[in-house]
């Protein structure tokens, strides 16, 4: 596994919410095949959480780190971690832990979101959609001409991972992390990302979780508004959302405090960016977003609650055949027996989840200021305890 590597295994932060649970739902019951229709959530409270009540909050997160005291190879403990809930009658948030230089964490400590970043470009896409910029089932290449696009794959379908459009490969991370480490404070472009994915395209139409294909959906973006993807993000996305401290690298630099990390690709010097400019700009469209747990968890409420995007659109990123949507997980096993939407995301560094209860007016967010640890189990105890506050 690569210094870079952090989505061959995307899928671990989503899967230990199923794993873990939180319900007494049972396990194999089936993921909709449709999303219900979404309402318009109220307001976001702008009560904090009681002091009383927090405890057993705060309690999950400080476990997460007596754990690693412990046995710090544990999925379920971690040098770090933050979280924050948003709802319609209150909100919390809290940290725990250190950052890989000692630096204790902050509630609004700045983090890197990884793969939650493509619930931004999915959004997005869209909406562009939407304002008739683009067709969603037309062929990506008519937008984007690229040898990944020539199997005439749809927006729709790269937004649904099922484009055929392959990931990122072992080796073509390990070559990866050779070029970038090379030169770690350079910008690098989508072209270059793309250059290192080595495994050939195939036919559309099965899930395949690929980074590429939102390198890909970013260009889409830029070509269509001929404006840079950060700067697209934050007009339509981020400021109707509320969200100053969300950072979209590298066109965007991450709002301090920051966690800072000890990424070996990156070397020792630290240039303002989350690991690096080389890997936050390689990453941009796929996983380059930086933010503080508030961020994330009022973005998730925002989202899914249907106030950023009309409530006909998030319909339509929740909606799927399986447990993946548009930008958006389809998690199968649902908190507080609600469905439940979201993303996950995992780099050597950090890693997070993000979960929207949108039938209880709710979001987590939990960042953890280390890689490949279980986020979905923290964000799991998170619910268990935060349900009964919620009424």
């Amino acid at each position: 596994m690569g210094a870079l590597h952090r989505v061959l295994t995307t899928a671990v932060c989503a899967a230990t919410v199923a794993l873990t649970g939180c319900t007494s739902l049972a396990r194999d019951e089936p993921a909709p095949t449709a999303a219900p229709p979404t309402q318009r959530a109220p307001d976001p409270a702008t009560t904090v959480l009681s002091p009383a009540d927090a405890e057993e909050l705060q309690a999950v997160l400080d476990q997460v780190v007596s754990r690693y005291a412990a046995i710090p190879d544990a999925e379920v403990a971690a040098r770090g971690v933050t979280a924050a809930i948003v709802s319609d009658q209150w909100s919390w948030s809290g940290a725990a832990g250190a950052d890989a230089t000692g630096t204790k964490l902050t509630p609004v400590t700045s983090l890197g979101i990884a793969s939650v970043t493509k619930t931004f470009v999915a959004a997005e896409v869209l909406l562009l959609a939407r304002a008739g910029k683009l067709d969603l089932d037309a062929p990506l290449t008519q937008y984007v001409r690229h040898r990944l696009t020539a199997n005439n794959a749809t927006v729709r379908q790269h937004l649904s991972m099922t484009s055929g459009v392959p990931d990122y490969g072992p080796g073509d991370y390990a070559t990866l992390d050779r070029a970038l480490g090379a030169a770690p404070g350079r910008h690098w472009t989508a072209e270059q990302a793309l250059s290192h994915v080595s495994t050939p395209i195939s036919r559309p139409g099965t899930y395949d979780y690929s980074n590429p294909s939102y390198v890909l959906l970013g260009q889409l973006i830029e070509k269509v508004t001929g404006q840079p993807l950060a700067t697209v993000l934050r007009r339509d996305l981020a400021q109707p959302a509320g969200l100053p401290r969300i950072a979209f690298q590298d066109g965007e630099k991450p709002r301090p405090p920051i966690a800072r990390t000890r990424n070996p690709v990156c070397g020792p010097a630290f240039d303002g960016f989350l690991p690096c400019r080389a890997i936050a700009s390689a990453e941009a469209a796929n996983g380059g977003a930086t933010a503080d747990a508030p961020t994330v968890a009022r973005w998730g409420y925002q989202l899914y609650g249907g106030r950023v995007l009309p409530p006909e659109l998030v319909t339509t990123m929740t909606a799927g055949d399986g447990d993946y949507g548009l930008g958006t997980r389809r998690f199968s096993l649902r908190f507080g027996n609600s469905p439940a939407y979201g993303h996950d995301g995992n780099f050597p560094d950090h890693c997070s989840i993000l979960v929207a209860i949108p039938e209880r007016r709710v979001a987590i967010a939990v960042l953890v200021a280390e890689g490949n640890k279980n986020a979905g189990a923290i964000a799991s105890d998170l619910v268990t305890a935060a349900l009964p506050l919620l009424g």
